[in-house]
């Protein structure tokens, strides 16, 4: 998975601190659905693995796997708990509302279980990225440097 980048200070080890746009929901339409109240900018440290200066435009690198374990996480998990809360009430052969409540604790249950499971992972396995690349700015994904992966 690869995003664009402004390294905005470079960190000991290697390391450099980026600035990534975030996108909105609304895909740049703010006037709409307000999401932009939110900090527009994220900033976090990557391996600097091209040796990248402050205000470069930049390329960055995270490892997919880990991107789409925490969205399993936190958006299948307590889907399917949902769906196993009404299933097993119905098969239980309670009435459509003790089930649409047994779906709701299911989901109870999804939320609680990530948010315990990113306390005690917090700070154990950050999603890492890499500056992989110097961006040019022509959009053509052509790029001036590239860095290993």
């Amino acid at each position: 998975m690869t995003q664009d980048a402004v390294v905005t200070k470079l960190l000991p080890d290697g390391m450099a601190e980026v600035a990534v746009a975030r996108s909105t929901a609304c895909g740049g339409s703010c006037g709409h659905c307000e999401s932009c109240v939110f900090q527009s900018e994220l900033k976090t440290p990557a391996r600097n693995l091209i040796q990248a200066r402050p205000g470069q435009n930049v390329i960055i690198a995270s490892h997919s796997a880990t991107v789409f374990k925490a969205a399993a996480l936190v958006y299948v998990v307590p889907m399917v708990l949902l769906l196993a809360g009404y299933a097993a009430a119905a098969l239980a052969g309670a009435g459509e509302g003790l089930c649409i409540a047994a779906s709701f604790l299911g989901l109870a249950l999804g939320a609680v279980l990530v948010v315990l499971s990113q306390r005690l992972r917090k700070g154990k396995s950050p999603i890492e990225f890499d500056i992989v690349s110097l961006d040019d700015g022509s959009g053509d994904g052509k790029e001036k440097k590239r860095g290993i992966l």
